[in-house]
């Protein structure tokens, strides 16, 4: 007798073929649920942000080996950056101990990043730092090994879709804090702020642009409601901030006001 063929859904040809498309995007929409229910997760935190940011103690590093005037530049503008990684890391460590402490509330906030180096690291770290999970939804890349050392490996998540990831940045989110970023914080930021605007999030989302030099300079969104492309209702969609203290404080403010979870809500739709 022969022996039993391969069954479908165990075919890794198959599932890794066009046809199974469907399949592998479903899988990236039930296999995320699933885990965070068995994990208690129904509120994030969301961190966006450059992956680019080093640690304050790489870019002394720099600053300290550099030489040419083009190694200075570099080492300049790493400098800028780092303070927001320590930003990140202090703030995403506030808000976790802060969130601990509601022992008697039903919502916990989990620090969530897209696991991969710079600010996103630092926010995991943060969370780290003060005891709780730190969430990593990570996305394949050829230039990244893996996700940062500091996401908690129970809530650890690679992603092939860049859309299904968003889903669970956005579906999750109770908040968002965007750092300096490139072009991927950017696609974030305003995807985010368009499910706001078109009532798609229907939740209240506080969202703090964390940064005030550069989101100035990078996202001039007044320049939108001035040839009337936008209302000036939606610059109000934002929170400009750049200090820890202000973010921190404007982000539990809103936070704490949030109405109890519904029994069951955690089923993603």
């Amino acid at each position: 007798m022969k022996d039993h063929p391969v069954k479908a859904y165990k075919n890794l040809d198959f599932l890794a073929s066009p046809p199974a498309r469907p399949i592998r995007i479903l899988a990236e929409y039930l296999e995320p649920g699933r885990r965070f229910r068995h994990h208690g997760v129904d509120n994030t935190i969301v961190f966006f942000g450059s992956a680019r940011a080093p640690e304050p103690e790489e870019a002394a590093r720099l600053r300290a080996q550099a030489s040419t005037d083009e190694e200075l530049d570099a080492a300049a503008r790493a400098e800028r950056l780092s303070r927001y990684y320590g930003d990140a890391r202090e703030l995403a460590a506030r808000l976790t101990r802060w969130s601990a402490g509601r022992a008697s509330e039903d919502r916990h906030f989990v620090v969530t990043t897209g696991g991969g180096p710079g600010i996103m690291e630092g926010a995991n770290r943060g969370a780290v730092d003060a005891g709780g999970l730190s969430a990593g939804l990570g996305i394949s890349l050829p230039w990244e090994p893996g996700l940062n050392a500091y996401v908690s490996e129970s809530l650890a998540f690679e992603f092939h879709y860049f859309f299904m990831r968003k889903y669970w940045f956005a579906y999750l989110a109770e908040a968002v804090v965007a750092f300096p970023g490139g072009v991927g914080t950017l696609d974030e930021v305003l995807e985010v702020l368009t499910l706001l605007q078109t009532g798609k999030i229907h939740k209240p989302m506080p969202v703090v642009l964390y940064g005030a030099e550069f989101w100035s300079s990078v996202l001039k969104l007044d320049a939108l409601e001035a040839w009337g492309t936008i209302s000036p209702r939606d610059l109000e969609r934002f929170h400009l901030s750049d200090t820890v203290d202000d973010a921190f404080e404007h982000l539990v403010a809103a936070l704490g006001a949030l109405p109890p979870r519904k029994k069951g809500s955690g089923e993603a739709g």
